[in-house]
């Protein structure tokens, strides 16, 4: 397993905005196994919100996956971390073109491949929940 960084401990959502701009906006990160993945500013609001009502409107800011920002790139290059098909809420099965990343006990990382060995970020949380983390572990494996 990867050394994962400490919690980040920035003063407000701005410096944390910047940070990420920093590390993933300025180029891309090769995963492990040789995939370039993008990251676009939007990805922020996307990745570092949650919904406070839990109905897909991400209307607070969560320091909990804000913390853990570096982790996104170890992640992605940790050749032991568990990696699964995302589910597709909409149709309602696997999407063999979303990979979830699982490190850490529950730290999930989301990626959609664009192409042969290009993706780019979707999302990064901690799965809170035990129905979550179980969905997550029941998904099929990925096999590269």
């Amino acid at each position: 397993m990867a050394a994962y960084p400490p919690l980040l401990k920035l003063a407000d959502e701005a410096s944390y905005r910047a940070r990420f701009e920093e590390i993933y906006c300025t180029g891309a990160v090769t995963t492990h196994d040789g995939i370039t993945v993008r990251f676009q500013k939007r990805n922020f609001d996307h990745s570092f919100y949650e919904s406070s009502q839990r109905n897909r409107i991400k209307d607070a800011f969560s320091l909990l996956r804000a913390e853990r920002l570096e982790w996104i790139a170890v992640a992605l290059l940790d050749a032991a971390a568990d990696r699964y098909h995302g589910w597709d809420r909409d149709t309602k099965t696997y999407d063999k073109t979303r990979r979830v990343t699982l490190v850490c006990g529950n730290y999930v990382v989301v990626i959609a491949l664009t192409g042969a060995k290009l993706a780019r970020f979707i999302t990064a949380y901690v799965a809170d929940t035990p129905h979550t983390l179980a969905k997550i572990k029941t998904s099929p494996k990925w096999i590269p």
